[in-house]
């Protein structure tokens, strides 16, 4: 997936998880607890619509 994603002009960074703007990501399935951990941080910073 790394040569894919230079190809296609991306960047690709080796960590548990990477937060770009409104997109949220993770390597692999053993990732996430890091990403769950992570959606919940930008949720809770995120104000309540009624």
């Amino acid at each position: 997936m790394k040569d894919d994603i230079a190809n296609a002009g991306g960047h690709w960074v080796d960590q548990e998880v990477v937060v770009d703007r409104n997109m949220i990501s993770s390597r692999s399935p053993e990732d996430l607890p890091a990403f769950c951990r992570e959606l919940i941080e930008i949720m809770a910073r995120q104000p309540v619509q009624a």
